[in-house]
């Protein structure tokens, strides 16, 4: 189907819109990719700071071995060496703010670096009762962020005292970094059981790291985020550029595809120049028989005229009237040229000679003259069909006079739809039935007026202004030489001309 449709490069708007969908796209694809990485550095920090953690988690469980062994070593009445030990830790690691060694009989004295509540002695005393060998992890209940461990000492049966250090979660985290303070960071560092010990900006939500602290006695729970907004996605800068890159390419992609597409175009056009030459030169070749008995009047007045003239020159001389002899002479002469220069007019337009018969595919006549007759029917605003089989519909005929066949009839139907507002329409149909190729070409237009039916194949005889009156005509005798038939067929509106043509077996193709 033929339409003005035009193509992307040609229109502003559809170039456009193809420009925001690629842009939308790299934006995309550039959010997706800023999104990564922003994971991936924060999987990379949490990593680094889970590190961290564990390495000091277990500093704490060596404190730990290391006081209890010296609180069971010396005496029970002298600590002065475990809170030597005791206070050294504190001071060497500020995290550790409470070191207690309880007494779990009431002959031992207990020892601590500072002070103890008597809520608190009851509570590492039973818990270290408690304790069958772990140590016993639980929330401070004197201060936020911290939390208690507890160990017996010796870790036996025949404990004496209950360990407790008193640890700062906060403090845990000191020299991870400048990056765990800001405001989009989400970080919650708790106790097994999920009892928050540090959180900073925490939402369930927005967690996309968790992992347990790999120790025994302090299996923390660390989990942190990042509360990623739309400039972390598309920052500024990046977005600019790759903007600019894409309109770039984009415009470089647009401009190499308008080039092609011209080339195409050229080519193209080429062709179809081509086509219209040959097939001009083959309605020169095949009108030639029907002009010339048009023309024939043409040759024989002046054949008439030279026969008059030389009777009467014959007569002049038997008469012996010599002086009127020349102006006879000169009239016969001028009326020879004029049948000279008819014959060479004649002889020239005929040129080159007529192609041989040869079987060839009828659809591809019909696709050279749907090419041929697009503008033309652009130009008529008419819409014309071709429909064809999807197998090869073969014909013995001369492939050149085929198309003058399908073009004149074509060309009439378009032009017999001039002043339709852009509702003519053409269909031009190609079917295979048995041994025959059946083609229709119908138009909805005003039809064939029936006062003209009966000449409408005859020579000369139109219906349009400055027609020749012979493409009928022509393509009647073109169609009848290969044994075929031209007829006007009455199906509905408009008019509708049948070409059917014999058609010929592969088998018998590949036998000639």
């Amino acid at each position: 189907m033929i339409s003005r449709q035009r193509p992307l490069y040609d229109n502003p708007y559809l170039s456009i819109l193809v420009w925001c969908l690629l842009a939308l796209l790299a934006c995309g694809i550039l959010a997706m990719s800023e999104h990564r990485a922003l994971i991936n550095g924060l999987t990379e920090k949490s990593n680094a700071l889970y590190r961290l953690i564990s390495q000091r988690v277990s500093q704490h469980d060596a404190h730990l071995t290391a006081l209890s062994a010296i609180a069971s070593a010396h005496g029970e009445r002298d600590h002065s060496l475990f809170l030597d030990v005791a206070t050294s830790i504190t001071h060497f690691y500020p995290r550790i703010d409470d070191v207690q060694l309880v007494a779990l009989d009431t002959h031992v004295a207990s020892a601590g670096i500072a002070p103890l509540a008597p809520e608190l002695e009851k509570l590492v005393y039973s818990t270290a009762n408690a304790l069958t060998g772990k140590v016993a992890l639980m929330p401070d209940p004197r201060q936020p962020h911290h939390y208690l461990l507890i160990k017996r000492s010796p870790n036996t049966n025949l404990a004496r005292y209950g360990l407790m250090l008193a640890i700062d979660a906060e403090k845990l985290l000191d020299g991870a970094g400048a990056f765990w303070l800001r405001p989009d960071v989400v970080l919650r560092l708790s106790l097994p059981d999920g009892q928050p010990l540090v959180s900073y900006h925490y939402a369930p939500e927005l967690i996309q790291f968790s992992k347990s602290i790999g120790s025994t006695s302090q299996p923390l729970l660390l989990e942190t985020g990042l509360n990623i907004g739309w400039a972390d996605l598309l920052p500024l800068l990046p977005m600019a550029l790759m903007l600019v890159g894409v309109t770039l390419i984009y415009l470089a992609a647009l401009t190499a595809w308008r080039l092609k597409a011209r080339a195409h175009a050229a080519a193209a056009q080429a062709r179809v120049n081509a086509l219209e030459s040959r097939l001009a030169h083959a309605s020169r070749v095949n009108a030639l028989g029907e002009m010339a008995s048009g023309l024939t009047h043409e040759l024989t007045q002046p054949l008439t005229a030279i026969l008059a003239q030389t009777q009467a020159s014959k007569r002049l001389i038997t008469l012996g009237k010599f002086d009127a002899l020349e102006s006879v002479l000169d009239s016969t002469m001028a009326q020879a040229r004029r049948a000279s220069s008819i014959l060479d007019r004649f002889r020239n337009w005929s040129r080159p000679q007529r192609a041989p018969v040869l079987a060839f595919d009828l659809r591809e006549a019909l696709h050279n003259v749907q090419a041929l007759l697009r503008s033309k029917a652009i130009a008529y605003g008419v819409r014309i069909t071709f429909s064809t089989p999807d197998k090869p519909v073969l014909v013995m005929a001369d492939p050149v006079e085929m198309e003058q066949v399908v073009f004149n009839l074509a060309r009439n139907a378009i032009e017999a739809l001039e002043g339709q507002n852009s509702h003519g329409r053409v269909v031009v149909v190609l079917k295979q039935k048995a041994n025959q190729a059946v083609l229709d070409v119908s138009d909805n237009g005003p039809g064939i007026a029936p006062e003209i039916r009966d000449q409408l194949f005859a020579p000369f005889a139109t219906t349009r202004e400055g027609g020749t009156g012979l493409g009928l005509a022509l393509s009647k005798r073109l169609v009848e030489r290969i044994d075929g038939e031209l007829v006007l067929v009455d199906e509905g509106p408009g008019a509708t001309f049948r070409v059917v043509i014999p058609c010929i077996a592969p088998r018998q193709e590949n036998e000639r």
